[in-house]
């Protein structure tokens, strides 16, 4: 048995599956937890030539990339064929979030996780569905952290300019900062659905004991935990800033009706002068 060799890539946020299913002439729907599998003519026609032994594509619609056994010349024509469907997406950037697998059958031997492969003695029909789908999950974990990174710069900055004094956080920059949050939040827990586990390891234990084990190597729940509780910190931060806006703006008014009275009766003075 040959090993299969995977590379995962997150290159946006959501794909629409059955967009590129039409294109495609795939007569089936896709929904968010189904990946969308390019193999043999299909995948003959976007990347214009034969593709490789066992030369299969999965794309997600959380917008991870799967590659089994694909050279980088057929990576870049998908991402081409990808692009003129989806143009937010960077051919030129989009190996920035990755990850790099392989699975290595070995007859006789016991199952073994490294960091580069997965040792199994026997080839089944789910471990490359299953591998696909944790490295997948992996990497677009990987794009939610450093954008969830980005959001406490900004909210770094903001606190910085509160310790010098500096209260004036408009509404609008505080609309725009929640709106991160909650996006960011939807694309973890509402999009991904880390805790989320395949069909097939439902109704086959060897198959949900396999994927277990690939999620617990990859940390994924972990992770998703911890990026869960840095969402409430930043929610209650965002909350905390809106009370300060919020007062600033009553204080605000408090003064103006004074300074109306203030003038009201200034007014009824001189005219009592007069």
């Amino acid at each position: 048995m040959n090993d299969l060799k995977f590379k995962a890539f997150a290159v946006t946020n959501e794909i629409d599956l059955n967009k590129i299913a039409v294109e495609c002439n795939i007569r089936k729907k896709y929904t968010w937890e189904e990946p969308l599998l390019l193999q043999d003519q299909v995948l003959r026609t976007i990347i214009g030539e034969e593709p490789g032994d066992d030369e299969k594509i999965l794309i997600f619609s959380f917008g991870s990339i799967v590659f089994i056994n694909s050279t980088k010349q057929h990576t870049e024509a998908l991402m081409r064929y990808l692009k003129s469907i989806k143009s937010d997406i960077e051919i030129g950037r989009y190996e920035r979030f990755q990850e790099d697998y392989v699975l290595h059958p070995v007859e006789g031997e016991d199952v073994e996780f490294t960091d580069r492969y997965v040792q199994i003695p026997n080839m089944a029909l789910f471990h490359p569905q299953l591998i696909s789908i944790v490295i997948a999950k992996s990497v677009a974990l990987e794009r939610i952290e450093e954008q969830l990174g980005k959001i406490l710069d900004d909210i770094e900055s903001k606190i910085d300019n509160l310790e010098k004094g500096k209260l004036n956080i408009g509404n609008k920059d505080l609309a725009k900062t929640t709106s991160r949050i909650v996006r960011h939040e939807y694309n973890t827990i509402a999009y991904i659905m880390i805790l989320d586990k395949p069909d097939i390891t439902w109704i086959n234990s060897d198959a949900a004991d396999f994927y277990e084990k690939m999620s617990e190597f990859f940390e994924l729940n972990d992770r998703y935990e911890v990026i869960k509780s840095k969402t409430e910190i930043l929610k209650s931060i965002i909350d905390g800033f809106s009370s300060i806006s919020h007062s600033i703006r009553g204080l605000f008014v408090e003064w103006v009706i004074v300074l109306l009275i203030v003038v009201e009766l200034v007014l009824m003075v001189l005219d009592l002068i007069k």
